[in-house]
């Protein structure tokens, strides 16, 4: 089938026509739905960078694109960019054990907690460290913060808290309210502890301020990590001994023994006064065998050249990558299909790419990336920003596309986060051009602008945004679109139930397509360039080129 939709309107760059008058036939909707129904499939095995399912996915995309008539966009006229990578992981079994009070108890990887390392090294062996709460573990001198205080690390394990100070604030406070920063990741949580010289770090879950449950902290965090290649000395610097997750019943367990309350430990660490607090007697002790191996994953890259000013360039992107083969879940289901996150952001890359490339050639060079291992961390993405094989200087945009819905037509689209980015007023405009509106991200406190690939770009400046799903249903409205989102992030997200259904609604994928090609179609033949708005933290990145735009 195909979206019908008849609005149309004049745009900078050209006419944005009827949907089943654009080139090629238009958005698929059968199209994108098989796309989903191959990538997702258990052939794929879940699609883990540097696996025989990366091999599967990467053929099926080269045949695609080329099929498509796009030319290779990669390296040394390939269709992909190589990204070197470290691949660590456990190697056998976890032995854990947390002494308190002097009783001690083990600890299951993967129900207390998940135990994970990049150190490079054979082995991971803790024995009897401290643990310290380090609050949020937030340093931000231009927010007047600081949760370390200056205690010495060494030899100890920081535990913290999920999010930022502001989550569960009365009112908001040095952290923009409930929308989260930067420093409530849990990346930064682990990078910060290791910049601190502790020997560890756990992160406290909790359901609401990490934004999914504990289900998807233990299929990711009893996965491989990927980390980029580093020298020995900057990979010890970089990383802690020991990282991962503890459930907060530990958490709670933990803090009554040293004599404290965990909910009110945690109201002292929304203030910028709180000094850490060394949890009693509890000692951890941990050990593990791992195996590291460099690895080589693969960004795939397709491009159609721009008819007038092929030296600028737009960007398409979605990632490929999913978790891959795991545990078996409830029905005994070990692959992570990845199905809405994201084949559904891949499938519509490859759409996008087979419309343009049946049309009129753009007057800006358009390119298509599949990009890799950002469930590992925006790895692939990093990697092109920091090895770009178009300027960024010169790039006009990133158009990011994330987890498209099943669920049939909404009336609106998102985007990530608060971009503070002119590109989420252009959306807008193109939406209600197809009797559509944009709605801001529903979701602020769970900092998706943070975890999506457009991130790598816009910290380099390049004006980028991540495009996902509307909630407002044609059919039951927000409530239903909340709760049907609320229900996969509840049970399936990062899960081997994120798979393609042949009961799936494949006319929202269609419409939501055709809102970044209307959006694109604008951004290719515009002599205009996207712009961060006045006070944007990646505002000033991007004024530094401003010369190679003149």
């Amino acid at each position: 089938m195909r979206i019908l939709l008849l609005s149309s309107c004049l745009f900078a760059g050209g006419i944005a026509h009827a949907a089943n008058d654009l080139p090629g036939g238009g958005i698929d909707a059968e199209a994108l739905s098989r796309h989903v129904r191959v990538l997702a499939s258990d052939e794929f095995e879940g699609r883990a960078p540097a696996s025989a399912g990366e091999q599967r996915t990467v053929d099926y995309l080269v045949e695609q694109f080329r099929a498509s008539g796009l030319q290779p966009g990669g390296e040394n006229g390939s269709w992909v960019q190589n990204v070197p990578l470290v691949r660590a992981q456990v190697d056998g079994p976890v032995t854990a054990q947390l002494r308190l009070g002097g009783t001690a108890r083990k600890l299951v990887n993967g129900e207390d907690v998940t135990l994970q390392s990049l150190r490079p090294q054979a082995a991971v062996e803790v024995r009897d460290a401290p643990l310290v709460f380090v609050g949020y573990g937030i340093t931000a001198p231009e927010r007047q913060w600081d949760d370390y205080k200056d205690v010495d690390l060494r030899g100890k394990i920081a535990v913290v808290l999920i999010n930022d100070a502001d989550f569960e604030a009365d009112m908001a406070g040095a952290f923009d309210g409930r929308a989260v920063t930067y420093y409530g990741r849990w990346t930064y949580k682990f990078e910060e502890a290791a910049r601190r010289g502790a020997e560890g770090v756990l992160i406290v879950h909790e359901t609401a301020p990490a934004a999914y449950p504990w289900a998807t902290v233990k299929a990711s965090g009893t996965s491989p990590l990927f980390d980029i290649q580093r020298s020995q000395a900057e990979a010890m610097a970089q990383h802690t001994t020991l990282r991962g997750w503890m459930q907060r019943s530990l958490a709670e367990q933990l803090f009554a023994a040293a004599g404290l309350d965990f909910e009110v430990e945690k109201r002292k660490a929304m203030r910028a006064d709180f000094r850490p607090v060394a949890l009693g007697d509890a000692r951890l002790s941990a050990s593990f065998k791992l195996k590291r191996e460099p690895v080589v994953t693969r960004n795939v890259v397709a491009r159609l050249e721009g008819a007038s000013h092929p030296h600028e360039s737009v960007i398409f992107s979605a990632h490929w990558d999913a978790f891959g083969i795991g545990q078996p879940d409830t029905s005994g289901q070990t692959v992570r299909h990845g199905a809405i996150d994201n084949a559904t952001g891949v499938a519509a890359l490859l759409e996008l790419g087979r419309v343009f490339a049946a049309g009129p050639r753009p007057q800006r060079t358009l390119y298509f990336i599949a990009l890799t291992a950002e469930e590992k961390g925006l790895l692939g993405a990093s990697y092109y920003a920091a090895h770009p094989l178009a300027s960024l200087e010169t790039t006009a945009a990133v158009l990011n596309i994330e987890m498209f819905s099943p669920d049939g037509e909404t009336a609106d689209i998102a985007t990530w986060g608060n971009g503070r980015v002119s590109l989420e007023q252009d959306i807008d405009r193109v939406a209600k051009s197809r009797g559509r509106h944009w709605s801001p991200d529903p979701n602020l406190e769970a900092g998706f602008f943070y975890r999506a690939d457009h991130f790598a770009f816009a910290r380099k400046g390049v004006p980028a945004i991540t495009v996902g799903a509307g909630l407002d249903k044609r059919e039951g409205g927000v409530a239903a679109g909340r709760a049907l989102r609320d229900a996969y992030f509840a049970s399936c997200y990062h899960q081997a139930c994120d798979a393609w259904s042949p009961q799936w609604d494949a006319r929202g994928l269609a419409a939501d397509t055709l809102l970044v090609y209307d959006l694109g179609l604008e951004l290719a033949n515009s002599r205009q360039w996207p712009q961060w708005q006045p006070g944007a933290e990646f505002e000033a990145a991007r004024e530094a080129s401003d010369a190679a735009r003149r």
